[in-house]
């Protein structure tokens, strides 16, 4: 089976309410090493999170609105006069974690796969994602590291999952998560389905394909076409 985010995700979360001071959320980023944490509302609600970049966003902007001669990094001034940082006005005056908070947060399930919550990271270019039930509650976090745990399984672990996947009809061998299968099998098409379960297991890293068949199925299949 297909690992699930909530085998991976941690839920002692760092997390801070909507009505938390800028104080208490830049005091939690440095009590607990992170970067970013969830904003929830008094019913424990995922509303957005807020990152040090949020609260950065003050220092960016001080000589613009507080006027005190700080001049912020030109890759700062040249994201707000490009619009691309459209919410650096509101807050560089913000004093809440709601005010501060990039929302919507982008979020995944319990159930989710750690595939899909990977792709979720990288179309969003976000280096975690809170875990939510179905109501929206804070159940968990899960972080690019935490997904990076499926690729430490132990060789013999991916070995049986592989053998069984493949009903023991194909020789397996693993070293360093890198599979090896060999061995002879009726059908081509029957070798390229073992390939393509071998290559489905969490924590497959590779997989060395030496299989052999006796018929090639493939070739005989129509080649359909038209002007």
């Amino acid at each position: 089976m297909r690992a699930l985010v909530e085998n991976v995700m941690t839920t002692d979360v760092a997390a801070v309410n909507e009505k938390a001071s800028f104080h208490t959320v830049a005091e939690l980023l440095i009590n607990r090493g992170v970067s970013g944490v969830p904003v929830l509302d008094d019913d424990n609600r995922v509303l957005g999170v807020v990152s040090e970049a949020d609260l950065l966003a003050k220092e960016e902007f001080k000589e613009r609105y507080y006027g005190d001669g700080y001049r912020p990094p030109l890759r700062a001034r040249i994201r707000h006069s490009a619009g691309s940082e459209g919410s650096g006005y509101r807050k560089s005056l913000g004093e809440t974690a709601g005010a501060l908070m990039t929302s919507p947060a982008h979020v995944t399930t319990p159930d989710a796969s750690v595939v899909s919550a990977a792709r979720l990271m990288d179309r969003y270019g976000v280096k975690r994602l809170p875990v939510v039930d179905a109501d929206g509650r804070l159940a968990g976090i899960v972080s690019r590291r935490d997904l990076i745990k499926v690729f430490l399984r132990l060789d013999e672990e991916i070995e049986r999952e592989v053998r069984e996947a493949l009903h023991g009809k194909a020789d397996v061998a693993v070293a360093d998560a890198v599979v090896t299968l060999s061995g002879t099998y009726a059908e081509r098409s029957q070798a390229v389905t073992a390939v393509r379960l071998a290559e489905s297991i969490d924590g497959v890293v590779a997989v060395h394909d030496e299989l052999g068949w006796k018929h090639d199925d493939i070739a005989d299949l129509p080649v359909w076409g038209g002007a």
